[in-house]
């Protein structure tokens, strides 16, 4: 079994609505990252996607009619739903396993022509006991931060920080789509969405289509010189009802720990470079960033304060905007580890990090309050 595995080649298409229709997006990423390396459809060996058709899409013959225009017709290709960082574990494996030398990840979502993510995320919920609730992720996110900040004591000021510290970095990002320079009393005085979060704490509805090839130690050495590699893995779910979690407490620790152990990381505050976090509330960036061990519970506020999580600081987390900034639901986990790549590349043009990035953390998530975490390490 092939040990090594490494990302070649990326594309990505922006956030705002498109009008260009599914099919031409999913082509243009899949052409470009292709192009990159010089390989052809003929070249490809399986093809995993990520998409969530049924209730994002609205069509119930999942993953059924993309398959012409990414390549993968009468290829072996699969489709994983959910959280689109799960793909890359799937692919990764199928190299590692020495069936193929190759493999191609899609993440497909054209969010201007979804429903509003919360009419999505009502249908998480138990149907019997609690869709009639009107529990969504959003709201499911407000019970989360309310207790973080009982708990711990940090304050509405430093949850807005992260907004205004990702929307401004953004700014920087030519793929984002919502950007701008804020104040935090501009991100508290924005629209009340589901106390105390309010709408510019709350990420958009966006468009995102994501394609990454990965390859073997032997393909990879061929098709670039500048292989990224696949250092460790790690995914972790909690129980289904919210009621039976400790909110405060989640899986992400548990991912975390397995993806730092096969990468061989001891202190991941000092020996990661970069971190990419999936952060569709803005509060969650300051508890997730605990949870993967960068500082002690209730200290991410203080960490934010002194500058440590800006593109300028020592650990530069979500130099791209992140999710709040962009936020094609399925596709975003990808997405994390697509400006990873490019941040050790050092092509993530306006918002490359003022380091040299030689080892960086992806993180995904899916479920009300993070009820399910993937985070990916991958490096030089």
């Amino acid at each position: 079994m092939s040990k090594k595995v490494a990302i070649v080649s990326v594309a990505q298409s922006a956030g705002p609505a498109s009008k260009d229709n599914f099919y031409d997006q999913a082509y243009r990423v899949t052409r470009e990252c292709l192009d990159k390396v010089g390989m052809t459809r003929d070249d490809l060996g399986t093809v995993v996607s990520a998409s969530s058709d049924i209730f994002h899409g609205g069509i119930s013959c999942a993953n059924a009619y993309y398959w012409e225009t990414t390549g993968a017709f009468l290829k072996n290709a699969s489709r994983q739903d959910g959280e689109s960082l799960f793909a890359f574990m799937y692919g990764a494996m199928r190299i590692m396993s020495g069936q193929y030398d190759n493999c191609l990840l899609l993440a497909l979502c054209k969010g201007s022509e979804n429903p509003e993510n919360d009419t999505c995320t009502l249908m998480f919920g138990d149907p019997f006991y609690h869709r009639d609730l009107g529990l969504t992720e959003t709201t499911s996110a407000a019970f989360q931060m309310q207790a973080y900040m009982e708990k711990y004591g940090v304050t509405k000021e430093q949850c807005a920080k992260v907004a205004v510290k990702n929307l401004g970095n953004a700014l920087r990002n030519p793929y984002a789509h919502r950007r701008g320079k804020y104040s935090v009393a501009d991100i508290l005085n924005s629209a009340p969405a589901a106390a105390p979060l309010t709408d510019l704490q709350i990420a958009p509805k966006s468009e995102g289509f994501v394609a990454m090839l990965l390859a073997s130690e032997k393909k990879a050495k061929k098709l670039t010189d500048k292989p990224v590699w696949f250092k460790g893995y790690g995914s972790s779910l909690d129980t289904y009802f919210l009621g039976d979690r400790n909110l405060l407490d989640t899986q992400l620790k548990n991912a975390a720990a397995q993806a730092y152990k096969m990468a061989g990381i001891k202190d991941p505050k000092k020996e990661i470079d970069v971190a990419e976090i999936t952060e569709p509330y803005a509060f969650q960036e300051l508890l997730w960033c605990e949870e993967l061990g960068f500082c002690r519970p209730g200290e991410a506020g203080k960490m934010l304060d002194k500058g440590t999580t800006g593109i300028g600081g020592a650990l530069p987390v979500n130099p791209s905007g992140g999710v709040l900034a962009n936020n094609p639901y399925v596709s975003r986990g990808l997405q994390r580890l697509v400006e990873g790549f490019l941040q050790i590349r050092g092509e993530a043009g306006e918002h490359q990090v003022d380091k040299k990035v030689k080892t960086a953390l992806a993180h995904g998530t899916h479920g009300f309050a993070g009820q399910c975490h993937a985070v990916a390490i991958i490096g030089v």
